[in-house]
C-alpha cells in the first residue's frame, strides 16, 4: 500500500541506497572545501609572493603530516621543495584535479539518484496498476480510463525525479551552502554576516511567494486530467457525436476547458517569473556588497586580496545550491500534493486481497467439483436499483441450463455474479463448500469461463486475443545464453529492486498439457475447431485473402502461387465458371479492372504513383499528353461527372447508391458541378488543376460496373499502347516504383487474393465473390496451405478494442476465446446478440457440441436471447424482476401456464 507521506514512502523502499549515497555526499564535502580554499593559496602564495621573499626562495609542497596525542607529529610524506613558478603550476594542477574529483562525485551522485528515482517510479507505477487489477468491479463504473492512465503515466512522473533528491539534495546542497558560508566566515566575519543576512531573506521570502505556484500547479494538474478524460469520452462516443450533430458542442466544451487551462498556466508564468526576478535581484545584491565593503576592508588592510578573491569565489558557489535548495523545498511540497492526489484516487475500499490473485501454476481441473450455487443472493447497484432479490440457484456439474428473461429481469446479472464480474450485496455464491469470492482467481478464473455481449479485446492480433484466456502463469522459462542471459539477469535484478515480479513476458504462459496438446502446433486444431463452431473460419479466411503476406514467414505461398492460379482456373472450368475471372494479360485491356490499373499494368509501390497522386507526376502527365490520352481521359472524366451529377445530385449523402460509386463521394458532387459550369461557359476557363481533377476521375472507371459506355475499343487499344511506352521510358528513380503483373511471379505488393486470382472478378456474376470463396477453399486444401491461410488470418491486427472487426465478428471471437479454455463451468451471457436468430441457433448447437467433445462434460449456463433455444438444454431457469420465478426441464415448463410459456408464445 502507498504511504500517505511521500518522504516516508521513499525512505521505506530506498533506505539502504539513500544511506550509501548520503555517505558519498559526505565524502564529497572534503574535496569541495579544499577547492574553495585553494584559490586563496594560489593568489597569496606564488602570485603575490607570500613566502617567496627572493627569487631563489623555495616552499614545501604536498607535505602530509598530522599531530597525534601522546605520539606527537606523524609524517606520512615530507613533500617536495618547489620554487615560486613551479609552486604556481603545482597548485593550479591540484586545483584542476579537485575540479575533476568534484565533477566525478557529482556525476556519480546524479547517476545514482537517477537510477534510484527510476526504480521507485517503476515501483509506484506497478503498485498503481496492481491496485487497478485489485479494484472491486463497482469501482470501474465511476472511473474514466483516460484519467486513471494519465495518473499512472504522467502525474507520478515527477515522483521519480524527486526520489533521488528527497534526502540527497538537502544533504548535498545544504552541505555545499554551509561549507561556502563557513569558508566566508573564516575569511571575514563582516562579509559572512552580510551573506548570512541576505541568505536568510531569500530563505524566508521566496518559499512564501512560491506557495501560490503550488496552488496553481495543483489546479493545472486537475484540469489537465479532466481534459484527458473528456478527450477519451469523445473518442469512445464519436459515433454518437456524429449521429446527433453535437460536434460543435464538443468543440465549445473543449475550447472552454482549454481556456481555463490557459489562464492557469499564464498565471503560473507570471508568478513564476516574478519570483525569479526577486530571487535574482537578491542574489545580485551580494556581489555588490562584496565589491564595495570587501574592497573597503582590503584598502584598510583588514582583508588581503587573496581572501577577497576567495570570498567572491566561494559566494559564486553559494547562490546555486541555495536556489536549488529553495527549489527542492517547493518541489517537495508540489510532489507531496500530487502524490496525495494520486493515492487519493487509488484509495478504494474493498480491494481484492493480493493472495486472491497470487500466481499459480497448479491446474484447476477437478479441484472444484461441487455445484456452482447462489444462496439467498441479492444484488443492488450504487443507485439503489435491485438487480437480484433473494435468489437461490444452482448449476450442477455436467448439466446445461438455459437462463431466460427479458431486459431487467435479472438473468444477465445472474450470469455476471456467478462469474465474479458483479459482487453480491448480500447472500453468497458458493462452489462446492467454498465461498467463490474467497477462492484464489487461479482456481475460479480457470474453473469458470465467462463470455458476454460486450467482450473487450486488447490491442493486437486475432491470435493474441483468441489465446489470451489461456495465459495464467509462466509455465516454462526460456533458456538464455551469452549476452541474452546477462540481459535477462539484469532484468530480474532490476525488477526485484523495484518491487516488480520477475516474470518473463516471453516465457511460455500456456499450459499446453492441460489443454491436451504438446505445443502450439498441436493446440491449433482445437483452435480451428472453435472457429468452425462459432462460424468464424470464413471470416479468418477472408481476412487472410485480403492481407499482404510476409513472405519471410510464409515462403511456401510464393512457391505455390503459379500452381494456385492454375488449379483455381481448372476448378472454375470444371464448374463451367471459367468466365468468372478476367485475368491480366500483357497486350490486352482488362475490362473488369480500372483505367489506371490498365494504364500501369501493375501495382504502384510508392505514394507518388498511386491513383490519387499519379496525375501530378511529371513523367506520367507528359506521356499522357504526348499520346493524346490526356484529352481523351479528360473527356471521359467529364462525361462521368455529368452522368453522376444527373443521376445522384438529388439523393441524400447517405444513400446506398453512393456506396457503389468508386470514383466519387457525395460531397464531391458540388465541386464537379462548379467545374462543369465553367467548362460549359468557356473551355478556356478550365484550369490545369480542373483538368487534372477530371482526368483523375476517369482512373477508377470500370465499364462493366458503371456502364456509361465511355470506353471504346479504340480508346482501350490506346491505353494498352500507352503502358508499353510508359514502362519502356521509366526514369531511373521510378524503375522499382511499379511491380508489373507477371503470371509467373508472386506480387509482393498485392494481397493474397490478388495473387490467387491474378485478375478481376467479372461483373456478370452477381454472386461472383461467394463462388470464388466456395471454390478457393477446396483449391487451398488441395495445395495443403489452407491452415496456413487461417494462420495468416489469425495474424490480422484487430486495432484498439477490436474495432477493425465487425460487431458480429467480435462476438464470435469472444465466444471462440471462451470455448478453447478447458473449464468446469461455462457461463454465457447473451454472447450472440448481434447475430440473426438462425445463425444464433446454429452457433449455439455447435458450441455445446464443441464443449462436449473428447468425453468432456462441463456445466453450462447460457443466458439465451430467444426462448425457443431452451429446448437444447437440460434445464430452464426463468427470471423476472430480479427473481427466479420458474425452474425445471423444458418439457415440464411447457405444460405449465407460466411466464416461460408466455415467452415461448411471444
Amino acid at each position: 500500500m502507498l504511504d500517505p507521506n511521500i518522504s516516508r514512502y521513499i525512505w521505506t523502499h530506498t533506505k539502504r541506497q539513500q544511506l550509501w549515497v548520503l555517505a558519498v555526499v559526505a565524502a564529497s564535502m572534503i574535496p569541495y572545501f579544499l577547492s574553495l580554499n585553494l584559490p586563496k593559496q594560489i593568489v597569496n602564495g606564488p602570485i603575490q609572493g607570500d613566502g617567496f621573499a627572493d627569487p631563489a626562495a623555495m616552499q614545501t609542497f604536498m607535505q602530509i603530516s598530522f599531530d597525534v596525542p601522546w605520539f606527537g607529529t606523524v609524517s606520512l610524506f615530507d613533500g617536495v621543495q618547489l620554487d615560486r613558478l613551479n609552486t604556481l603550476f603545482a597548485l593550479s594542477g591540484v586545483f584542476l584535479l579537485l575540479v575533476i574529483v568534484n565533477g566525478l562525485f557529482k556525476y556519480y551522485i546524479n547517476t545514482y539518484k537517477g537510477r534510484l528515482g527510476e526504480r521507485l517510479l517503476r515501483r509506484i507505477r506497478f503498485t498503481l496498476v496492481d491496485h487497478i487489477l485489485r479494484f472491486p468491479p463497482s469501482t470501474f463504473k465511476r472511473l474514466k480510463g483516460a484519467e486513471i492512465s494519465s495518473m499512472v503515466k504522467d502525474e507520478v512522473e515527477p515522483l521519480g525525479g524527486f526520489t533521488g533528491d528527497a534526502f540527497v539534495a538537502p544533504a548535498l546542497l545544504g552541505g555545499q551552502a554551509i561549507m561556502a558560508l563557513a569558508f566566508i566566515f573564516v575569511q571575514s566575519v563582516p562579509l559572512g554576516l552580510i551573506t548570512t543576512a541576505l541568505v536568510a531573506v531569500q530563505a524566508l521570502i521566496i518559499p512564501r511567494m512560491r506557495r501560490r505556484l503550488l496552488v496553481l500547479g495543483r489546479e493545472r494538474q486537475l484540469t489537465a486530467r479532466e481534459l484527458a478524460g473528456r478527450v477519451s469520452e469523445i473518442v469512445d462516443g464519436i459515433n454518437t457525436i456524429h449521429s446527433y450533430d453535437t460536434s460543435n458542442f464538443e468543440r465549445a466544451d473543449i475550447a472552454s476547458r482549454l481556456g481555463r487551462i490557459y489562464k492557469i498556466r499564464f498565471d503560473i508564468y507570471q508568478w513564476k517569473f516574478m519570483v525569479k526576478f526577486i530571487n535574482n535581484f537578491l542574489a545580485s545584491v551580494t556581489p555588490f556588497l562584496f565589491y564595495s565593503i570587501g574592497g573597503y576592508l582590503a584598502l584598510q588592510g583588514q582583508l588581503d586580496i587573496g581572501q577577497l578573491v576567495a570570498v567572491i569565489g566561494a559566494y559564486k558557489d553559494l547562490p546555486g545550491p541555495l536556489k536549488e535548495l529553495i527549489d527542492w523545498d517547493q518541489n517537495r511540497q508540489d510532489v507531496q500534493i500530487k502524490y496525495n492526489q494520486v493515492i487519493g484516487q487509488f484509495a478504494v475500499d474493498g480491494l481484492i486481497d493480493p493472495e486472491i490473485q497470487a500466481v499459480s501454476t497448479e491446474r484447476a481441473d477437478g479441484k472444484l467439483t461441487g455445484p456452482l450455487a447462489a444462496v439467498n443472493l441479492g444484488v443492488t447497484d450504487d443507485t439503489g436499483a435491485v438487480g437480484l432479490d433473494r435468489v437461490n440457484f444452482s448449476l450442477m456439474p455436467g448439466e446445461s441450463v438455459a437462463i431466460i428473461g427479458n431486459a431487467g429481469s435479472g438473468a444477465d446479472v445472474m450470469a455476471e455474479v456467478m462469474a465474479r464480474i458483479v459482487w453480491p450485496t448480500h447472500g453468497q455464491i458458493s462452489i462446492g463448500a467454498a465461498d467463490l469470492h474467497a477462492l484464489p482467481e487461479s482456481l475460479s478464473g480457470r474453473s469458470i469461463t465467462y463470455a458476454g455481449t460486450d467482450a473487450y479485446f486488447f490491442f493486437g492480433t486475432v491470435r493474441d486475443n483468441l489465446l489470451y484466456g489461456l495465459k495464467h502463469a509462466p509455465i516454462t522459462d526460456l533458456v538464455f545464453e551469452g549476452a541474452a542471459l546477462t540481459q535477462r539477469q539484469w532484468e530480474k535484478r532490476e525488477a526485484l529492486w523495484a518491487g516488480n515480479p520477475e516474470f518473463d513476458i516471453h516465457s511460455d504462459w500456456i499450459d499446453f498439457e492441460y489443454q491436451g496438446a504438446a505445443d502450439m502446433t498441436a493446440l491449433m486444431p482445437s483452435v480451428y475447431a472453435a472457429l468452425d463452431a462459432v462460424a468464424l473460419t470464413r471470416d479468418m479466411f477472408d481476412l487472410a485473402l485480403r492481407s499482404h503476406v510476409n513472405l519471410a514467414e510464409h515462403g511456401d505461398l510464393k512457391a505455390k502461387t503459379v500452381e494456385m492460379r492454375r488449379i483455381l482456373r481448372d476448378a472454375l472450368t470444371q464448374q463451367d465458371l471459367n468466365g468468372l475471372i478476367e485475368p491480366f494479360e500483357p497486350g490486352t485491356y482488362n475490362t473488369e479492372a480500372t483505367v489506371i490499373e490498365n494504364l500501369l499494368f501493375g501495382n504502384a509501390r510508392t505514394p507518388e504513383l498511386m491513383a490519387g497522386a499519379i496525375i501530378n507526376n511529371p513523367y506520367f502527365l507528359s506521356l499522357l499528353k504526348q499520346r493524346g490520352l490526356a484529352d481523351a481521359l479528360f473527356a471521359v472524366g467529364t462525361e462521368i461527372a455529368r452522368n453522376a451529377i444527373e443521376l445522384f445530385s438529388d439523393l441524400p449523402p447517405d444513400h446506398p447508391f453512393f456506396q457503389q460509386l468508386t470514383f466519387m463521394r457525395a460531397d464531391d458532387i458540388p465541386v464537379y458541378s462548379i467545374v462543369l459550369k465553367k467548362l460549359d461557359k468557356s473551355a478556356t476557363s478550365v484550369t490545369e488543376s480542373d483538368r487534372a481533377m477530371m482526368i483523375r476521375l476517369s482512373f477508377d472507371y470500370i465499364e462493366p460496373r458503371h456502364r456509361f459506355g465511355l470506353l471504346t475499343p479504340e480508346l482501350m487499344t490506346r491505353i494498352v499502347d500507352f503502358r508499353t511506352d510508359f514502362h519502356g521510358g521509366l526514369p531511373a528513380n521510378l524503375k522499382d516504383a511499379i511491380e508489373l503483373y507477371d503470371p509467373e511471379q508472386y506480387m509482393v505488393s498485392g494481397t493474397l487474393l490478388d495473387n490467387m486470382l491474378f485478375g478481376r472478378i467479372s461483373q456478370k456474376y452477381r454472386d461472383g465473390v461467394e463462388r470464388i470463396y466456395a471454390v478457393a477453399g477446396g483449391v487451398l486444401r488441395d495445395l495443403g496451405i489452407y491452415e496456413t491461410l487461417l494462420s495468416i488470418g489469425l495474424d490480422f491486427h484487430i486495432g484498439a478494442g477490436g474495432k477493425r472487426l465487425t460487431s458480429v465478428q467480435r462476438q464470435k471471437l469472444a465466444l471462440a476465446r471462451a470455448l478453447i479454455r478447458r473449464s468446469d463451468f461455462y457461463l454465457f451471457n447473451r454472447p450472440l446478440s448481434a447475430l440473426d436468430t438462425r445463425t444464433q441457433e446454429q452457433v449455439l448447437i455447435s458450441a455445446l457440441k464443441y464443449l462436449r467433445r473428447d468425453g468432456r462434460a462441463p456445466a453450462v449456463a447460457w443466458v439465451i436471447s430467444h426462448a425457443k433455444f431452451a429446448r437444447l438444454f437440460d434445464r430452464v431457469a426463468v427470471f423476472e424482476r430480479g427473481r427466479l420465478v420458474e425452474e425445471g426441464p423444458h418439457a415440464e415448463l411447457l405444460q405449465k401456464n407460466g411466464i416461460f410459456k408466455d415467452l415461448i408464445s411471444a
